[in-house]
């Protein structure tokens, strides 16, 4: 029997349910499916008192933070005005179960508060792309990145909405087996686990701000033109500037050039078709604006590590000798009876 894994989820005012229940599903399936209690989760806040999430439903926690008996994996939910949350007996707890090694997390905007604390030097992080701006100039020393998630060894935080889903899969699979991981997605409908990599969609008009319309005016150009793109000097011409003014806009704001834009803007939706529909990869060269296989393929590899067939799935199949031996009473799904060799069926209820 597996040694079940005790997490706590503290809340804050104004945390972000949709983060909190995407991050908890995922816990109590790997329980219902293996059949064993893997996992264990309480609710905190700092005072034990109850918490009002941001769509107003208010949350009677488990414990305070100080009460709360032995945690191996803590995270904290944030949401809007995380940095009110901030307080000197939060800080030190923080600090002190980093002391004793327990993992440590976030969920949208909670990295704001391990930040505060001191326990994210050195560690890779990120949060909701909504406070990231503000984040960056708050902590300039921290390795911010613009991923869904980032697990870099007993840290794990994440951007808000249903990513902490994907998150808690991972840390699943990594944990368990990716039998178990690949059968609470089947169970939630969620067609494949989002890689902690990839990036968050960030409006424009976060990175930029709402000060350069013909900024947001090129871009809006390139996104509605992805299958024929179009050439810097129409670009320029079309929104009545000239070709080193955009360019100079780029640079200035988004950090890279234009072409470099673009051709991140049709590689992003290039591994979209390629993760989820069945077009060939000529097609989806053709659809995301580039004249050839090979040169799509050498694009597609420099940018994402791997080229475009290798990425055709995101995720392999599952070996049937993968299977947890937690799980003997789990029939999986269609993927490992193909495996097995014989037709099994799943009736487990959400």
């Amino acid at each position: 029997m597996s040694q079940t894994q005790r997490v706590g989820f503290l809340l804050v005012d104004n945390f972000t349910m949709i983060s909190l229940a995407s991050a908890i599903e995922p816990l109590r399936m790997a329980n219902q499916l293996s059949g064993q209690p893997l996992y264990e989760w309480v609710m905190l806040s700092e005072t034990g008192q109850p918490v009002r999430a941001s769509d107003n439903i208010m949350v009677t926690p488990d414990h305070g933070i100080h009460d709360c008996g032995h945690i191996d994996m803590m995270l904290l939910c944030g949401g809007v005005g995380v940095a009110n949350a901030r307080s000197r007996n939060l800080r030190a707890w923080l600090q002190q179960l980093a002391h004793r090694r327990v993992k440590l997390g976030a969920l949208c905007t909670g990295s704001y508060l391990l930040a505060d604390a001191g326990v994210l030097t050195g560690y890779r992080c990120t949060l909701h792309w909504e406070y990231m701006a503000a984040f960056k100039e708050a902590f300039p020393q921290l390795e911010t990145s613009n991923a869904l998630y980032c697990i870099d060894r007993d840290r794990l935080t994440s951007s808000g909405g249903t990513v902490p889903m994907d998150m808690m899969l991972h840390l699943i699979e990594k944990e368990h087996s990716s039998a178990l991981s690949t059968a609470i997605c089947d169970m939630f409908l969620c067609e494949r686990i989002r890689e902690g990599q990839e990036e968050q969609r960030v409006p424009l008009r976060h990175l930029v701000g709402s000060a350069q319309p013909k900024l947001a005016e090129v871009v809006a150009l390139m996104e509605a033109n992805l299958e024929e793109p179009i050439t810097l000097d129409e670009l320029s011409h079309y929104v009545g500037l000239s070709r080193r003014q955009v360019e100079r806009l780029f640079q200035r704001h988004v950090k890279c050039s234009p072409s470099r834009y673009y051709l991140n803007l049709r590689l992003k939706r290039a591994r979209q078709l390629l993760r989820q529909t069945s077009y060939s990869i000529i097609d989806i060269a053709t659809a995301c604006g580039f004249v050839s296989t090979p040169h799509f393929s050498k694009c597609y590899r420099e940018n994402f590590g791997v080229p475009p067939r290798d990425d055709r799935c995101g995720r392999s199949a599952p070996k049937a000798e993968e299977i947890s031996p937690v799980m003997p009473e789990l029939e999986l799904n269609t993927r490992l009876e193909s495996a097995r060799g014989e037709p099994t069926f799943a009736s487990i209820p959400l």
